[in-house]
């Protein structure tokens, strides 16, 4: 009799129900926004604005963990592609807060208009 692969469709429910509770919670609090969440701030950003970022970034190493099946290699591996992807999303988030930031500023305190 021949062997079969086995049966991946508990752990694919896993994974579909895990990314989904955490969008889910990602959508009700930006419909909600509550307010000790939005106007509480932390490192000139609001915590609603770092919980998103950082459940963005959860859903994201978990997309590569599950569907690249990086479960199953060493670490080493694991960490050579991952750690770089964190690093980079980090850098890119810091660069847009600054930047975006700075053009904040100099609409809010200058004579240009809000043409956009």
């Amino acid at each position: 009799m021949a062997q079969g692969h086995a049966s991946n469709t508990k752990r694919i429910w896993n994974v579909f129900i895990l990314l989904s509770l955490v969008t889910i919670v990602e959508v009700a609090l930006g419909i909600y926004k509550p307010a000790f969440l939005h106007d509480t701030l932390f490192l000139q950003m609001n915590l609603l604005n770092w919980i998103f970022i950082i459940l963005t970034v959860y859903k994201a190493y978990y997309i590569v963990w599950a569907f690249m099946h990086m479960e199953g290699e060493k670490a080493s591996f694991r960490w050579s592609i991952v750690a770089p992807l964190i690093f980079l999303i980090i850098y890119l988030v810091f660069i847009l807060l600054v930047e975006g930031n700075y053009i904040f500023d100099v609409f809010k305190g200058s004579h240009y208009k809000w043409n956009f």
